[in-house]
């Protein structure tokens, strides 16, 4: 079966179902993400965005486009956030396919500058990501490594 990206400014009535899919794989309160959300339906600029992969009527991926992704490095902005694959879906160009998309939609949008922040070492670099430097996550323990793709 094949998947189709979407964003969600493009699909406002899957808001509740996508906000709902981000809190259940981040444990990020479902509010937060109603709100963000909301907010990227509006014409106040081009951050805040959410974007999915949909399959069957499924979210088997999504990403966002948030100011700051909960790192000190507050200069470093707009931030990829929320990056994720079901399981069942990955080894399959999901992600890759969702990271190229927010991009290229970024640099339509003026912002061709994004950053993300992973515990990954090695899998944004296939997708043209290069790393910046270590940050630190807000309430992590650990620094985390800090990437930065240009568009």
């Amino acid at each position: 079966m094949e998947y189709k990206i979407i964003r969600l400014a493009d699909r406002p009535e899957i808001k509740e179902q996508a906000a709902q899919w981000f809190h259940e794989k981040w444990q990020i309160p479902l509010e937060a993400y109603l709100e963000s959300m909301e907010e990227s339906l509006t014409d106040k600029g081009p951050v805040p965005q959410w974007y999915v992969a949909v399959e069957g009527g499924r979210i088997i991926g999504g990403m966002g486009v948030i100011e700051n992704d909960f790192h000190d490095r507050k200069d470093l902005t707009p931030n990829v956030c929320a990056v994720y694959t079901e399981e069942d879906r990955r080894g399959r160009g999901v992600a890759g396919a969702l990271l190229n998309d927010v991009c290229a939609d970024m640099k339509e949008r003026g912002i061709d500058t994004l950053y993300l922040l992973t515990d990954h070492d090695s899998f944004y670099e296939r997708y043209g990501w290069e790393f910046l430097c270590m940050a630190q996550g807000d309430g992590e323990p650990e620094m985390s490594r800090m990437y930065v793709h240009k568009g």
